[in-house]
């Protein structure tokens, strides 16, 4: 009897413990906070970055082109957002996990159009690969490659097209 009554009493402390020590273990509809991403910038190195760039469009549009070639692309947030899962969806059928999106410099063959620069991104991540290991630590190979699915194009080009930074 006294083993049954020390068995009761630490369940008893071990529930008050993870009730007062885990408020939120279990709570699945908590919202997190907005994070602000790795790698913000502020306007003036936005700025910055952009007349470094200067030279080299120069080259491009004098050169290749020979007219004023695109700058930038835009895509909107619903594109992006539809993006984004549809690759995290696809990646999942092809077997990866999906770790992020790489942005790729593009040019349209000048059969098609006249050459304009474009940007499209495709998804990255690792391929899901059973590997049996006993060491203490999960050696993972490094994420990022390149998924072999399908990438996004189609942003529209900037107004007009060699605009700088901002728009």
């Amino acid at each position: 009897m006294k083993n049954f009554s020390l068995l009761v009493l630490g369940i008893i402390i071990g529930a008050l413990a993870t009730y007062f020590f885990c408020p939120m273990c279990g709570d699945d509809n908590t919202e997190v906070g907005i994070v602000a991403p790795k790698g913000l910038i502020t306007p003036e190195e936005a700025k910055t970055l952009d007349q470094a760039f200067n030279s080299r469009h120069a080259l491009i549009s004098d050169s290749i082109v020979k007219r004023p070639d695109n700058r930038s692309a835009w895509w909107s947030l619903e594109d992006m957002k539809n993006y984004l899962k549809y690759a995290e969806n696809e990646s999942k059928e092809l077997g990866y996990t999906m770790d992020g999106v790489r942005v790729y410099l593009g040019a349209y063959p000048t059969e098609a159009e006249v050459g304009y620069t474009t940007m499209f991104m495709v998804p990255t991540g690792v391929e899901n690969i059973s590997q049996g290991n006993s060491s203490l630590f999960n050696m993972l190979p490094p994420g990022g490659g390149d998924i072999p699915g399908g990438g996004l194009n189609g942003g529209h080009n900037g107004m007009p097209p060699p605009a700088n930074y901002p728009q």
